[in-house]
């Protein structure tokens, strides 16, 4: 698959770059996305929430009334979970919510995930651009210039580059992340992914190693 390179102008390049069919092209396996997505949200819980059963909460140690002549029932504990102040019945106690997964299946999420964009054609290829410091407006105008402003965009760099990490770090809906990080979800949660020239090989081999020691 070849995609057009474009200008921050917005102006078609000469040439071309070449995106491997096994990532970008493939039969997108929408079981495995869902459970890479799952694993995601599942992952970011902190499973710190914590109540108090009825053996926890304090008082209660002595009887609260007479046994006989009240007209209620024989109530051992002002703490039952039946009255105001008792326990919890059954409540969340800290646990831990992470779900794991095979490389091989995350690193097929992932190819699912981008070949389901390139089928939306919601990928846009850009020149390797950056910045003497840091400046919105040169963010705005690149992303008025290849008419995607109004859109979620995800763009992707070939290592850090926190000068254009701060220009676009205050626009809402943007958001800048090295090539060899972005996960199924993100990749999805994006309307566009705007991927610099040099950032192409990065995603490529994060995700399908061409040598053995990338492998390894």
């Amino acid at each position: 698959m070849k995609l057009p390179v474009f200008t921050i102008e917005g102006k078609k390049g000469d040439g071309k770059a070449e995106l491997r069919d096994s990532i970008f092209a493939i039969e997108p396996n929408e079981t495995v996305v869902y459970e890479d997505v799952r694993r995601h949200m599942a992952n970011k819980r902190q499973g710190t929430a914590s109540t108090k059963e009825r053996g926890d909460v304090r008082g209660g140690g002595r009887k609260a009334y007479r046994q006989k002549g009240t007209g209620q029932a024989r109530r051992g504990s002002i703490r039952s979970p039946l009255l105001k102040g008792g326990g919890t019945v059954f409540g969340p106690h800290p646990r831990t919510y992470s779900v794991r997964m095979t490389k091989k299946m995350r690193r097929l999420a992932r190819k699912s995930a981008l070949s389901i964009k390139a089928s939306d054609e919601a990928i846009i290829l850009v020149d390797d651009f950056s910045f003497d410091e840091p400046k919105t407006s040169k963010i705005v105008d690149m992303l008025k210039s290849l008419e995607i402003n109004n859109k979620k965009v995800l763009i992707l760099t070939a290592e850090t580059d926190l000068v254009v990490y701060k220009s676009a770090r205050n626009i809402p809906k943007v958001q800048v992340m090295e090539a060899n990080k972005p996960t199924t979800y993100q990749i999805l949660d994006a309307e566009v992914l705007l991927i610099q020239q040099s950032a192409v090989d990065v995603l490529q081999e994060s995700i399908e190693p061409t040598s053995e020691e990338a492998a390894a």
